[in-house]
């Protein structure tokens, strides 16, 4: 069962890389926070890179505008995550977290299974919109698409 809108976001640590990797917890993420946080199912993949996170690169300042922080989950290391945050030219301001092992996305209870396509097990394609870490919105892809956690769905969303 997925987490649900209302909800309180679950304990977890990200990595980032900053001058070596660091860790993050759901809590320097979310506490106190307005955050949008979007989920690819991987750096560098097609939709991921061409589509979803060029988005919320185009759109970042409109969050900013309206208090709200940006961030990127997938699960890849800290290494990849800024590799392509490198290659696509990612805000300084626009958090790229790694979930190494897939904890946070199990923990959402949205993690998939891409073991077919040689990726092992991934985050499903996701924006949510937490305010303090409760949930105030959650969009969910239907496998295979993209369209409910774009950017500009989630601008519309929050209003």
């Amino acid at each position: 069962m997925s987490i649900q809108v209302g909800q309180r976001l679950p304990a977890a640590t990200f990595a980032v890389l900053r001058d070596g990797v660091q860790r993050l917890t759901s809590d320097d993420v979310f506490k106190g926070k307005k955050v949008v946080l979007f989920a690819v199912p991987g750096a560098f993949t097609p939709t991921c890179s061409e589509r979803h996170l060029p988005g919320y690169i185009d759109h970042y300042q409109d969050f900013k505008q309206r208090g709200i922080d940006v961030a990127c989950m997938a699960v890849n290391d800290a290494f990849v995550m800024q590799a392509w945050a490198h290659h696509r030219h990612v805000p300084d301001g626009m958090l790229m977290l790694a979930d190494g092992n897939g904890d946070f996305a199990r923990a959402l209870g949205l993690e998939m299974d891409s073991s077919k396509f040689g990726m092992g097990i991934r985050s499903k394609r996701f924006a949510l919109y937490a305010e303090d870490g409760v949930i105030k919105l959650l969009h969910v892809e239907a496998p295979g698409e993209f369209r409910v956690s774009s950017a500009e769905a989630m601008l519309a969303a929050i209003g």
